[in-house]
Parts: structure tokens; sequence; C-alpha cells
């Protein structure tokens, strides 16, 4: 237990950082317990901490990626159906690390190679919400057991919105840019561990350069709330004392356009303020998975009806999510 603790707090949370960034502070005569010279320590320590971890993270995660590529995914989809394929979805969903609006090319790749709609939809909650990263990340942050909660949680809403999705026979509420996939899968070059490796570092590089300013203005967020914010407004609005502090997480989430990276760092802040944890995660699955952008382009896909249904199915499950989280929270803590 003792190794685990220092493996999360030391190699995960960094908190050596966090104690170098503040004594280099200190040094330069940075007053550190001040707002401003809090807000400074806060924005250097997480952005350095989660730029490191995105790094390493991506990088394997493509790694892992290479073996998986489109048409291999669809192949071992559609091996399954019903309820083992909703779930097999989800699971390809946390090793396909992508944002909320770049998995909608993949949920068409998949329309139009035949897989069943609810399949195809248990990917595109997963996706963004619940990843490998994610749950490292999670876990150097808030602790294990409240990121296994959040990933098995998570997959949950993925598996029961995908189920409820196929039985209620959508098919006909796609547009034709669903089907402009291909049926047919390419046999895929084989790659060497030299290319493999190549295509980890060109992924990790090329995905940290699109997500720093997400992440920049997340931890920019971050800052003020931890250090600027007074904490009776956050207890007020999202602690326990609202019974509709989800809900206004959740509806304020939605707009929003981030991925997990640039939304952790809000959420940090958020719960050092009081927020509830349930309350929390409920914000960051909301803003992971329901961005406007990504919502935006889903409708060139599907119809109104079935992307009502989408977002309804999302917003109940996240919400639902939250309040458990809040019940559960006494034991997790």
């Amino acid at each position: 237990m003792n190794l685990w603790l220092f493996f999360q707090n030391q190699v995960l949370g960094m908190q050596w950082l966090n104690t170098l960034v503040g004594s280099l502070l200190t040094a330069l005569g940075v007053d550190t317990a001040g707002r401003l010279g809090g807000s400074l320590q806060f924005f250097l320590y997480d952005t350095v901490k989660i730029s490191v971890l995105l790094l390493v993270l991506i990088f394997g995660i493509s790694w892992v990626q290479s073996y998986f590529p489109p048409q291999r995914s669809r192949r071992i989809m559609g091996r399954f159906h019903g309820l083992a394929a909703n779930t097999v979805a989800a699971l390809l969903g946390t090793v396909t690390p992508f944002c909320s609006c770049s998995s909608i090319p993949i949920f068409i790749g998949f329309t139009g190679a035949g897989l069943p709609l609810g399949v195809t939809f248990s990917f595109l909650i997963s996706s963004p919400m619940v990843d490998l990263g994610s749950l490292v990340l999670l876990t150097g942050v808030f602790g294990t057991k409240e990121a296994a909660v959040y990933v098995v949680l998570g997959l949950v809403v993925a598996v029961a919105g995908g189920t409820l999705i196929e039985a209620l026979h959508m098919e006909n509420h796609l547009e034709p840019l669903a089907h402009a996939g291909t049926g047919v899968d390419l046999e895929d070059p084989t790659l060497t561990t030299a290319d493999r490796l190549q295509y980890a570092k060109g992924q990790a590089l090329s995905t940290y350069r699109k997500v720093l300013p997400y992440l920049l203005v997340g931890v920019g967020v971050g800052a003020v709330i931890h250090n600027w914010i007074p904490q009776t407004w956050v207890e007020t609005v999202l602690g326990s004392g609202n019974p509709f502090g989800v809900l206004a997480a959740v509806l304020v989430g939605v707009p929003m356009y981030a991925d997990i990276f640039g939304t952790i760092p809000v959420a940090e802040a958020l719960l050092a303020k009081g927020a509830q944890l349930g309350t929390v995660l409920a914000f960051m699955m909301a803003v992971t998975t329901l961005s406007l952008p990504s919502l935006i382009l889903l409708r060139k896909v599907v119809k109104p009806k079935l992307l009502g249904l989408f977002i309804a199915i999302c917003v109940v499950g996240i919400v639902l999510v939250g309040y458990l989280f809040n019940l559960l929270q006494f034991v997790l803590l």
C-alpha cells in the first residue's frame, strides 16, 4: 500500500514537482501563499505535470493503437452480437484515444461498414469519455478508487446507451453521410517495431500540439478557481447543499469543448474548493462527451430525432453517475 501511494502521489501526481516549483518561485521572491503567487504555482505545476503525463500516455496508447487501426477494429466488433458487441465496442473505445470530434469519422466508418447502430454508439460514447489516459491521470489526481469507479461507470453509460439505441431500431434516422464508409477492409501493411515507435512519437507530438491550447486554458481556469473564486461560491453551487449541483455542472459542461486533459485541472480546482466529487466528474463527462462542436458534426451524420436521443441518453446517464458518485463519496474517501 505504501509503495502504491508513493507511485500515485510522487510518480503520477508528481507532488515533488509542486514542491520544486514552489521552492523555485519562493527563491525568486514570489509569495506563493498569496493569490497571484499561488495561481502562478498552480499554473506552472499543472501545466508541466499534465504535459509530461500526456506525452508519455499518448506515446504508449498510440503504440497500442497501431495494432488496432479502424479496419481491424471493425473486424473485431463484427464477431460479436447483442450486449457482448456493445461491451466490446465500449472497451475498444478505451484504447482509441479520440476526442468527441475526432470520434465522428470513426463512427462513420463503422456505420458504413454495416456494424449495428447500437454498437457504433457505444463506441462513440466511450471513446471520448473513457480511455487509458484518463484512468492514469485520474488516478494521479483523485485516487485509485475514484479513477476505477469513473471508468467503470463511464463504460456502463456507453454500453447501456448503445443497447437502448439498438433496441429502439433507429437505423432509419441516419443521414446519407453515415453510409459514406466502405464495407471493404484493406489489409494493413506489416509494421516493424521501429515503424510503430515512430508512429507513436508522431502521434504524441501531433496530439500534444493540438491539445496544448485547451490544456493551457484549462489550467488557467483551474488556477483562477483555485486561488480567486471564494470557496463558499463553489460550495453553494456545486456542493452537497445544492441538490441540483450535478445537473448544473452537466448543463454548464455541455457547450464547452475540451478533452479530459484540459478538464482535469478545472476539476481539480473545483474539488479543492468544496465541490462534490460526483458533481465534478459529471462535469468532466459532459465536457468530453457532449461538446457543442461534436454535436454539430454528429448532426451531419444523424437526423434530429436520433441526435436528441443520443443527447438525452448521455445527459441522463451522466447525471445518474454524478449523483451515484456523490452517494458513494463517503465510501471512496
